[in-house]
């Protein structure tokens, strides 16, 4: 049985699209004896009214919701603990900034925000009012990352001197960047802020360490106009009912996915905001194949790659030390099936299934002189992000030990932003840069 009201944190809930399913889920769900969900705010309120026919289903009464221009009355009137930021990633840094000088503590999902001057803000807020901002870098808490974790903390390959990381995201996820408001760098930062941050936060945590310099190479190849010339494009602007778009494997379907048809094709009218753009259609201003160069602080570099239109979805890392190496290999989905193309990787609800296909993962040890030891991770699944994400908000939510130092503040926040920031100029100068001068910290 659940404790009183008054003795569970309040949380309300800002950015009602797809990814809130996951933390309004498990707010109700398997954290309602330490957590309560007071309210939602939007700027659409269709898709808050989905969010709360969803909530009904789950025997949880609909919440208040507000427009998300009374966001500060929210805060007051509902007396709010915890701010849940899910709203599109340029406006993170208005309601984290809003929610903790009103006294709130905030979890937002990554990026944290998509430039320096917002991350100052940020940064500035916190050290202002004293209120906890967390990060919810998730691939912190996938189980084969926190075994990686461990066994470099432990020495297993010496000093470290070099990493090596390779991110691959297959023509059905990768496109689904283009597809969305991601395609717009000054709203997503572009996929060195979106989505590397992940895999940045994860080297900063692994090594102990902060970047120092970025030499970065990226360009847009693949989608967009320009990649029209590789012969897959069609001719329409958007997906729903464009007969062009009909066996066009880069497609996304709306209608053929309820929740996705009630967060975004039925309340279109509200916003105009189309869900399901062609991705070869003008207006894509984010690059799709990059390579990055880095330094940090510890003397160590790192060779990253992102490609966004893989023939397969997962990652390779390698660290090189003083004592051997260590190799990191997923597979989250071997190909793309044409019959699953045009669709979403996994279900609506962002993360919670695996792909169809074959996936697999290792871990290898292999030590100076000695035979390579397969090293065994317990707990590591194909379904929400490798388990990542039950285990996160067991700590977010539910306050479990966390002796890892999963939880990410909004320093580490930072951190990972920067050097998403420092490639995107790079990008532009042809330049290495230095993240002191984007920004410094502590």
């Amino acid at each position: 049985m659940s404790p009183p009201a008054a003795h569970r944190r309040r949380h309300a809930l800002v950015g009602t699209g797809a990814r809130a399913e996951m933390f309004v889920r498990a707010l109700v769900t398997e954290h309602a004896d330490t957590a309560r969900l007071v309210a939602f705010a939007d700027v659409n309120q269709t898709r808050m009214d989905a969010h709360n026919r969803w909530l009904t289903e789950l025997g949880h009464p609909a919440v208040p919701t507000y427009r998300a221009d009374d966001f500060a009355a929210m805060l007051a009137r509902e007396q709010v603990d915890v701010v849940l930021v899910t709203s599109v990633d340029v406006t993170h840094d208005e309601y984290i900034v809003a929610a903790l000088r009103a006294g709130c503590d905030v979890v937002t999902e990554k990026p944290m925000t998509v430039d320096a001057a917002r991350c100052r803000r940020i940064l500035d807020a916190v050290a202002e009012t004293g209120r906890q901002v967390t990060v919810a870098f998730n691939y912190r808490y996938n189980p084969l990352h926190e075994q990686v974790r461990r066994l470099l903390a432990d020495g297993a390959v010496g000093e470290i001197g070099s990493v090596h990381f390779e991110w691959l995201l297959d023509v059905r996820h990768g496109a689904d960047y283009f597809r969305r408001w991601h395609r717009d760098k000054a709203s997503s930062g572009g996929l060195m802020v979106h989505k590397a941050s992940h895999h940045f936060d994860l080297v900063n945590w692994w090594l102990d360490a902060t970047p120092v310099e970025v030499y970065a190479a990226g360009r847009l190849f693949f989608y967009g106009e320009e990649g029209r010339r590789h012969g897959y494009a069609r001719d329409y602007d958007r997906a729903h009912d464009s007969p062009a778009a009909a066996d066009d494997p880069f497609a996304l379907r709306l209608a053929e996915h309820p929740r996705l048809r009630e967060l975004y094709l039925d309340a279109e009218a509200e916003d105009g905001y189309h869900r399901d753009r062609n991705v070869f259609a003008p207006g894509v201003t984010i690059e799709d194949d990059m390579a990055v160069l880095a330094r940090y602080s510890t003397g160590a570099t790192m060779t990253y790659h992102l490609t966004a239109y893989a023939p397969w979805e997962g990652y390779r890392v390698m660290v090189n030390g003083s004592r051997g190496r260590l190799e990191l290999e997923v597979t989250e989905s071997d190909f793309v099936s044409p019959a699953a193309a045009g669709a979403l990787k996994g279900a609506a609800l962002h993360g919670d299934e695996a792909a169809a296909e074959n996936g697999a993962a290792t871990l290898t040890l292999r030590p100076f002189w000695s035979p390579p030891t397969r090293i065994p991770v317990e707990g590591y699944t194909r379904q929400g992000h490798g388990g990542a994400d039950a285990r996160m908000t067991r700590v977010i939510f539910g306050g479990e030990p966390d002796p890892l130092g999963r939880a990410a503040t909004a320093y580490d926040g930072a951190l990972a932003l920067l050097t998403g920031l420092a490639a995107n100029r790079s990008f532009a100068t042809g330049d290495p840069v230095r993240v002191a001068d984007l920004l410094t910290l502590p």
